[in-house]
Order: structure tokens, then C-alpha cells, then sequence
């Protein structure tokens, strides 16, 4: 049975989620504090965390924060009862996978909830590793390899590498990207493009590589590098 751990302050709201996700099939443990959160999300194999924006303890970005910084990469699902775009840019540089404003329906959870696990559907071992003329990006282990280096890339930010690499010199459009990489239909309103964009650029600079993502003013991005 597939376990997901929901961290939510909110009574209400929380409990819905929780009885939605088990009517659907899934294990579903909760817990109103960030920290116990982060102890569980560490002790127990989750396939998905669901995480409100605000905590009694701490910041839902902060969870998934500490979460990352110990190497925990369960996807996670964000939820906040506000629209503000600075919190939603903050949950996802925190290594947020995916953003829910409320009010939203228990479909609309569970939908996302499902996009998430299939994502987590490791790839075959023939192509469990994309090469270009200047670096490999390991799909099982989220590793970008230059020169014996390494830099960790968050799961989103290795889907939204591995579909520009396959995509390499062909401009993107943005809604082609955010369905293809986030399997949802595109909101305008979005900048998560743009977020893990950056992200990326920042790592494959870590690694002294020149910056293959190009911005395509009024298109799109397109990706300059040859695949081997």
C-alpha cells in the first residue's frame, strides 16, 4: 500500500485530505507539527508528503528545506490557503515539487498526488543515463557528472533537464514544458518554469559549465548542447 505523510495545521482542511487519500487506497499518516514531520518523513520510505504552507512550529518551506538537506527526496506537495506568488516561489526554491492554492478538490489532490508517483517510476536501465558532449545526468541517482564532479538535482529539476535534453535545439515553449515536466495544464500565472530554470542554470554553473538553457524572449527556452 503506498503511505503518504500529511503535515497540515489545519483541521479541517487536513482531515479532508487524509480521508480523501485513504478512500483512494492509500496509507495516510498526519501530524500537525513540521518537526515531527521531518522525523517521520526520515524514519519512514513515504511516496509522497503533503505539507501546509504555515505550521505551529515551523515553516512548511523550511520542512521541505531540512528535508532536502539530509538527502530526503520524497516528492512533496505543497498547500496554502494564499495565491501570494512570493510564497509559492519560496516553497518551490525550498525543493517543493508541486503547489496547491486552496480551495481545491479532493480530485484535484489526488490527481496530483498520482502525477507524482508515476514520475517516481524509476527508468529502465538502458536509459538510465543521458549523455552530452560536456556532462551525464544520471536519472536514477539525480546526478549531473562533469569531470568526476557531481551536483544533486531535486526530481523536478532532473525531469525538467532530461525533456530539454531529449528536446536539445529545439525551442520550448513554456506551456509545452510544464505539461510535458509537470503533467498539468498550463496557468499563465506560473513562474515555476522560471524557478527550476534558474535552479538548473545555478548547478550546471557549480560545476563550471557554460549556460546551455537559453532564454528564447517571447518563445521560450531551448537547450544548446550535443547529446552524445
Amino acid at each position: 500500500m503506498l503511505r503518504v505523510l500529511n503535515i497540515h495545521d489545519e483541521p479541517v482542511l487536513g482531515q479532508e485530505i487524509t480521508t480523501s487519500l485513504i478512500s483512494s487506497g492509500f496509507s495516510v499518516d498526519m501530524t500537525r507539527l513540521g518537526l515531527t514531520g521531518v522525523k517521520r518523513a526520515i524514519a519512514h520510505n513515504y511516496d509522497v508528503v503533503v505539507l501546509g504552507q504555515t505550521l505551529p512550529d515551523v515553516t512548511g518551506p523550511a520542512v521541505v528545506s531540512a528535508l532536502r538537506g539530509i538527502g530526503v527526496q520524497t516528492p512533496v506537495i505543497m498547500v496554502s490557503s494564499t495565491s501570494d506568488i512570493a510564497q509559492r516561489i519560496q516553497g518551490l526554491r525550498a525543493g517543493a515539487d508541486d503547489y496547491l492554492v486552496m480551495p481545491f478538490s479532493p480530485d484535484e489532490m489526488l490527481a496530483r498526488v498520482e502525477v507524482l508517483l508515476r514520475k517516481r517510476v524509476p527508468p529502465t536501465k538502458d536509459s538510465a543515463v543521458l549523455r552530452t558532449s560536456t556532462f551525464e545526468l544520471d536519472l536514477v541517482k539525480h546526478h549531473i557528472v562533469h569531470e568526476g564532479r557531481k551536483q544533486h538535482l531535486l526530481p523536478t529539476e532532473c525531469r525538467l533537464l532530461e525533456f530539454m535534453i531529449h528536446h536539445a535545439g529545439r525551442i520550448l515553449t513554456r506551456c509545452e514544458i510544464f505539461e510535458s515536466v509537470w503533467d498539468h495544464h498550463f496557468d499563465p500565472g506560473t513562474n515555476s518554469i522560471d524557478v527550476h530554470v534558474g535552479k538548473l542554470r545555478k548547478k550546471l554553473a557549480a560545476l563550471g559549465l557554460p549556460s546551455m538553457i537559453l532564454t528564447i524572449r517571447g518563445a521560450g527556452y531551448r537547450f544548446e548542447g550535443l547529446v552524445t
